[in-house]
């Protein structure tokens, strides 16, 4: 089992910038890649950002791309998200998410998942 928790949610103004955390426990040694997924109400989980654990490889959605930037801390393991120049469309609850076969986009693939943090962009 692998259990993550998620912080550093709020509300913050357009423009500002926050930073997720992601800390991992449990039975990380074979994970393969991190990723972060957001859930707007009434919306479908989208894909944010998700990076290789091993080699640091990291991919973004379209529409964060050049703000958001994802990273990893293995002494800590710990996933991060440092979001910048944030939008009222980036309103959502953040998840983050393990995977332990490949980096992928697709929610379905992704085993284990933290509880969520709300993330709040004012205009």
């Amino acid at each position: 089992q692998v259990q993550l928790v998620e912080s550093g949610g709020g509300l913050v103004q357009a423009g500002g910038s926050l930073r997720l955390s992601c800390a991992a426990s449990g039975r990380t040694s074979t994970r393969h890649a991190m990723g972060w997924f957001r859930q707007a109400p009434g919306k479908e989980r989208e894909f944010v950002a998700a990076i290789r654990w091993s080699a640091g490889v990291t991919i973004y959605a379209e529409s964060v791309k050049g703000r958001f930037t994802i990273s990893r801390d293995n002494a800590k393991n710990t996933a991060y998200l440092q979001m910048n120049s944030l939008k009222p469309d980036d309103t959502a609850v953040y998840y983050c998410a393990a995977d332990f076969e490949r980096l992928g986009r697709d929610p379905s693939q992704y085993t284990y998942w933290g509880q969520g943090t709300q993330v709040t962009v004012s205009s």
